[in-house]
């Protein structure tokens, strides 16, 4: 049977998982890359280094998110949100921001940029940052979702 999510099943999806996939545009050049994130008030926290999907999203705010549970080809949910880019520039509110995301993410292996400046890891040992791992912490603000699945 194929249906559609309510929005509560959407959210749920949505805060089940920690890996979706961006999709922004530069002109005709479209780019799409899985990424990190944790779902909070209707838009999802992510960070970065500069790179193409930054810049990109930078020119071009406008992107969409896709999040998905596939269990086999007939058993499956799926989510497309479509929202705005925002950096978060404060560094109040990206550490906040970052604090949030790693502790959602700490059952698991995190890249050096996702760690906080002078943070002490499960092993007891310090971790900093220096200036040139210092992530882009952005925001998407959903303006659209719809969801789907089919179950066997």
């Amino acid at each position: 049977m194929l249906g559609s999510l309510s929005q509560q099943e959407m959210e749920q999806l949505l805060l089940r998982n920690v890996t979706g996939r961006i999709g922004c545009r530069d002109g005709d050049r479209i780019y799409i890359v899985p990424v990190s994130y944790v779902y909070h008030d209707k838009s999802i926290i992510a960070h970065s280094t500069e790179g193409l999907k930054i810049k990109m999203m930078r020119k071009t705010p406008d992107v969409c998110f896709e999040v998905d549970e596939i269990q086999d080809m007939a058993n499956w949910q799926s989510v497309i949100g479509t929202g705005r880019f925002e950096e978060i520039h404060g560094e109040k509110e990206k550490y906040y921001a970052m604090k949030f995301l790693v502790s959602r993410l700490l059952h698991m292996r995190v890249s050096e940029t996702a760690h906080l400046p002078h943070m002490v890891t499960d092993g007891g040992e310090e971790v900093s940052l220096t200036t040139s791992v210092r992530p882009v912490v952005y925001r998407i603000r959903f303006e659209f979702m719809t969801g789907r699945y089919e179950k066997t």
